[in-house]
Formats: C-alpha cells, sequence, structure tokens
C-alpha cells in the first residue's frame, strides 16, 4: 500500500448484500476504496458515496466492524443461501488486508455456513494465505483479474496489484490443494493487452496450466477512465494510442474484431475462452 495513504478505519451498517450481478445472489466489500490504483478501474463511481475528496486509488476505509456485521446478518432468522462473491467495487486482498485480516476473519465465519457458496476475485497473490480456510468452505472459487502478463504494462496500469506472475504462481498453488480457480481477463486494452501476440502468450499460458474457465470484458469508457487511461498512453504508449481512439470511436466494430481474433487464438491454443 503507498506510504501517503493513511486508512480511515470505519464502522459500516451491513456487510452481506444483495447483488444484481449474474450468477450470483449477494456480495461483500470489507473495504471502501482500494490502494491497488489500477487506471482502467470503473469502480471510481463509488467515490461520491464515500465522502472522500481525494481520487480514487487514493484513499482506503477499512470497515473493522465487518466480521461481526456479518456473524450478526447469518445468524438471523432469514437464511442466507446461494453464491456469493466477495470484492466487486474493492479488493479485499489488497496490502492492507496483510495486517487488518478483515476479509480472513469473515471467511472463518463463512466456514461455518454452508448454504453460502464464496468466489472471490481478486488480483493479489495474498489470498493463498487463507488456503486452509479456503479448503473448509463447501463451494469456493477464487478468480484471478489477469490483464497481461507483460510487467512494465502491468506496473503503469495497476501499479498497487500483485504482478501477474505472482497471481498466476498463487493460481497454481489454489489449484494444486483442489481449489477451483478461473481468470478474468480484463478489460482488454486496445493497442496494448489485446493484440495477438498478447493474448496467444496469456491464453497459452493459461491453457499450460490447466485454467479453463477464462473470460474477457472490454474496456468500460467511463469518463475518468479514459481521461486517466489517455495520459498513461501518451506518457508510455503513444504508438498504441490511435488505438484507444478507434475503439472509443467505433466500439462495436473493435468488438467484431478482437472476437474473430479470439477464436482463431482459441482454435490455436485449445482454449475456451470467451466474452462476458
Amino acid at each position: 500500500m503507498p506510504e501517503e495513504i493513511i486508512p480511515r478505519e470505519i464502522l459500516c451498517k451491513s456487510a452481506l448484500n444483495k447483488t444484481g450481478i449474474p450468477g450470483y445472489e449477494y456480495c461483500m466489500n470489507p473495504y471502501a476504496g482500494c490502494t491497488h490504483r489500477c487506471a482502467y478501474c470503473y469502480a471510481s463511481f463509488m467515490c461520491r458515496f464515500t465522502g472522500h475528496q481525494e481520487s480514487w486509488g487514493q484513499f482506503l476505509d477499512v470497515k473493522v466492524n465487518f466480521p461481526a456485521m456479518l456473524e450478526k446478518q447469518l445468524s438471523g432468522r432469514s437464511r442466507r443461501e446461494g453464491r456469493l462473491i466477495v470484492g466487486t467495487v474493492t479488493d479485499a486482498y489488497q496490502p492492507a488486508e496483510a495486517h487488518y485480516g478483515i476479509t480472513r476473519s469473515c471467511l472463518e465465519i463463512l466456514s461455518h455456513h454452508p448454504a453460502l457458496e464464496v468466489h472471490i476475485l481478486t488480483k493479489s497473490a495474498l489470498v493463498v494465505r487463507d488456503l486452509a480456510i479456503l479448503r473448509q468452505l463447501r463451494a469456493c472459487e477464487v478468480g484471478f483479474t489477469v490483464t497481461t502478463l507483460e510487467q512494465k504494462t502491468a506496473q503503469l496500469i495497476e501499479p498497487g496489484a500483485s504482478l501477474p506472475r505472482q497471481r498466476l504462481v498463487a493460481a497454481r498453488q489454489l489449484m494444486q490443494a483442489g481449489i477451483p480457480v478461473w481468470v478474468f481477463i480484463a478489460p482488454l486494452l486496445p493497442g496494448l493487452s489485446d493484440t495477438e501476440e498478447s493474448l496467444v502468450n496469456l491464453l497459452s499460458t493459461l491453457n499450460d496450466m490447466g485454467i479453463k474457465e477464462i473470460l474477457l470484458d472490454s474496456l468500460n469508457p467511463y469518463p475518468a477512465v479514459v481521461q486517466r487511461l489517455r495520459n498513461i498512453y501518451r506518457q508510455y504508449f503513444s504508438s498504441a494510442l490511435p488505438y484507444l481512439e478507434d475503439y472509443l470511436r467505433h466500439p462495436d466494430v473493435y468488438q467484431d474484431i478482437v472476437i474473430d481474433r479470439l477464436q482463431q487464438i482459441n482454435e490455436q491454443t485449445g482454449c475456451q475462452a470467451h466474452f462476458i
């Protein structure tokens, strides 16, 4: 976590919330804000709900009573069952989790409530710390967001997250322990991570690891996201900037081109990756 970001400890009113995400009934976000500082993060819209003046990625609220609230909700009269996804607008395993252990405490509680299937989405290798607890859950899966295997690119667009190779090492450890793992390649960055070379490299690597569930998604062109990415492209990837601009002007045309490219790569690598 960047040294200049001092976490603020807050109290929350609920831990387990209903979600409209397809395939899930509930979501959990033990933190507000995220210090991974991903340039493409759509969750920056959450700023207006936090009371912070800082930009997204420059603050972190730790919901210190989150485990107690989760326990209270699960102990109530209403039976909670279905699929729960952890980390929808913040990463539950961002660096502060190593100190606070909020997510770990929640998983320990969930291990006693088998009616909920626990699914985690993260960019952090820290998740392997809780491997013993994950194995106690009835039906746990872990998804890793991996945008690119190019280390320099990753360090520029998601500077606070674990390096992509570290995520894959963590993924392999989970799989060896019997935890199902899937990968979310998102967002595809025009001219950077959507090239044939980049996708063949990533998909071949995932296929060789035995990861069969691979989902992809295009860039969400929110104004704040576009502004951040344009700045990074101009400074570090100027030759790729025209591809970003083409995508912003003609997203449907771009989507068709990338879908065709993905189909060819799937045939070449034996993968079954697809867009959500």
